[in-house]
């Protein structure tokens, strides 16, 4: 069972009232409903938006639904809250609809208390907030996180930075690259998109001068967030160890390998013709090229590698999930 909590805020009574957190939490909802190919996810995600006055979140509501989040065994407990966030000597906190003053808002200790004691498998926390970075940081030392098996946190900002808006004021920074990377941004090749290779994406997309994002886990083995379509099909992922017998093997190539040929080659009798079978191959061999899992050897491309009789190799990339597929793990 995959349980979601998704929070957007963006009324608030006394504080300045936002424009993009319920888009936001609508966004997420959605990408984490359902895989790339239409079956289940995240199944019900819980929505809690706070757009006007009448259909406002409340703290009290917040707190008992993280509560009830983080209550069972489910096999992920996923938070996602979007609104303001509020920082004071004493911790952070996210603010509800009905704070006045900030630090009256849903604390962040509480939160991490919440998630540290679920006996969820997996507990995932994604703050697009101000301050967020907070989360889990020791009381007595900020440096330190505090984290029970299974946590990972995510958050927009460190603890003393703003969490920006894009420029049309429909929706987090944060959030906007986080939604990029569930489509399918930071997918690996068999499409599995982990909360590490979401912030992978969302850190090298916002660069060094920008907010940063923060990252915390304590875990042995990700989750899949989500499955995006995969950029090539798993039955020839897991032929790489048939085409290559080992990681460092030099697949040797000759123009029977490569259909296409000008007028001249066609007339040039000591150039082999194309072979059906080998001509698939090679289509499976451009096939890995273009997702960086093979390379041709002293030649541009692999069209000069076959019609020149040179070879093509297992790139680093390649080289791993060729391991991955030899130990049985793909």
């Amino acid at each position: 069972m995959r349980k979601a909590l998704i929070v957007g805020i963006d009324y608030y009574a006394n504080l300045r009232s936002l424009r993009g957190c319920v888009n936001d939490a609508n966004a997420v909802k959605a990408v984490l409903e359902r895989h790339a190919d239409g079956t289940l996810n995240f199944a019900n995600p819980q929505v809690l938006t706070g757009a006007s006055f009448p259909l406002q979140v409340q703290k009290r509501h917040l707190k008992d639904s993280v509560r009830e989040l983080f209550a069972d065994d489910s096999d992920v407990a996923l938070f996602y809250f979007a609104g303001h966030g509020y920082i004071e000597d004493t911790g952070g906190y996210l603010c509800a609809s009905d704070s006045e003053t900030g630090d009256d808002g849903l604390a962040l200790d509480d939160v991490m208390k919440m998630a540290n004691s679920s006996r969820a498998k997996n507990k995932i926390v994604i703050l697009d907030s101000c301050h967020s970075g907070a989360a889990a940081n020791n009381a007595v030392t900020p440096q330190l996180a505090v984290l029970s098996d299974g946590l990972t946190i995510l958050t927009a900002s460190t603890a003393d930075q703003s969490a920006f808006e894009t420029l049309d004021g429909t929706s987090g920074v944060f959030t906007s690259l986080f939604i990029d990377a569930l489509n399918g941004a930071a997918a690996n090749l068999v499409g599995d998109i982990t909360p590490g290779s979401v912030y992978a994406h969302i850190d090298q997309s916002l660069g060094p001068w920008a907010q940063r994002p923060v990252f915390k886990t304590n875990v042995k083995t990700f989750v899949s967030l989500r499955k995006a379509e995969p950029p090539i099909l798993l039955g020839d992922l897991q032929a790489l160890i048939n085409h290559f017998p080992t990681a460092d093997y030099d697949f040797h190539l000759d123009p029977s390998y490569e259909p296409e040929r000008n007028s001249d080659q066609l007339k040039d009798k000591s150039i082999l013709p194309p072979d059906p079978a080998n001509n698939a191959t090679f289509k499976v061999l451009q096939k890995y090229v273009s997702v960086n899992l093979v390379r041709p050897v002293g030649a541009p491309h692999m069209w000069h590698a076959a019609m020149e009789s040179r070879s093509c190799e297992l790139t680093v990339l390649g080289q791993h999930y060729w391991n991955l597929v030899k130990k049985g793990r793909i």
